[in-house]
């Protein structure tokens, strides 16, 4: 069987060449096709893969009737997953959306092996999206997008390399909240401020305690700081340019004063 299949192939392949020779010029129109730089072509004859593998770039033969091809675009693509409903690990809804980039790395096994690579790989980044992401917790998500950008690359990258698809990149987007639970996180968040906030009105409050102690344990152990004191306040009111004197009363006398006093 598989020998009369051969025979009746090669009869067909010799009878369209034939008529391609008889209606030539006119049959180049149908036999000469042109593949771009960044194009390749994969070509089946009477259903059978030609040997070789892919054609291109620059031109190639087909022979009318028996022979079909498949063009395949070997540049980068990029397309958006859309919105995912996920559960993380600790319970929070969220709704995650991503951008792959991937490129067909093998003509010949992208068309051969799947039926559409890159529609398979855009429904299997969905799926991969929201295993990954529901063993994660909202904080995981929030603040190691890319960990699991380079996760969500690697199983991707190995799942579709039977498919001939390189995934060269993936970005998560963005991770929307539920609006109740923003509330409650710009809540958490004020409430945080506000505490550090008073901590370090606390540590002011402290070190300004502290100054005064020294100043007053240094005022003590020299009876002459104070009335150096008292010429700096007198010199910062005088630069004010206000009408009011102040004349300090010399300490000395009102320790003597004080003295005597307490001797009658």
């Amino acid at each position: 069987m598989s020998g009369k299949q051969n025979l009746l192939g090669w009869c067909l392949t010799i009878l369209s060449v034939a008529l391609c020779c008889i209606t030539i010029p006119f049959s180049l129109f149908f036999c000469v096709k042109v593949v771009q730089e960044y194009e390749r072509v994969v070509i089946f004859r009477l259903g059978r893969l030609m040997p070789g593998g892919a054609k291109g770039p620059g031109l190639f033969f087909v022979i009318p009737c028996i022979d079909s091809y498949r063009k395949v675009d070997l540049r980068v693509l990029s397309f958006d997953v859309a919105p995912q409903e996920i559960l993380s690990k600790d319970s929070v809804t969220v709704a995650v959306d991503a951008v792959i980039y991937v490129r067909i790395s093998n003509a010949t096994i992208s068309v051969t092996n799947v039926e559409d690579a890159i529609r398979s790989t855009r429904l299997l980044a969905q799926t991969t999206l929201r295993n990954i992401l529901g063993t994660k917790t909202l904080t995981e998500m929030l603040s190691d997008r890319d960990t699991v950008s380079h996760c969500m690359q690697a199983t991707l990258d190995e799942a579709t390399d039977p498919w001939g698809v390189k995934v060269e990149r993936v970005e998560v987007k963005d991770v929307r909240l539920p609006v109740q639970l923003q509330r409650a996180m710009a809540a958490e968040a004020e409430a945080a401020r506000e505490a550090r906030a008073k901590v370090i009105a606390a540590e002011g409050e402290q070190k300004a305690s502290q100054a005064l102690s020294d100043a007053a344990y240094v005022i003590a152990q020299s009876p002459s700081a104070i009335q150096l004191r008292y010429l700096q306040t007198l010199n910062s009111i005088s630069s004010e340019k206000n009408h009011t004197i102040i004349f300090p009363y010399p300490a000395d006398v009102i320790r003597n004063f004080l003295a005597s006093a307490a001797k009658g």
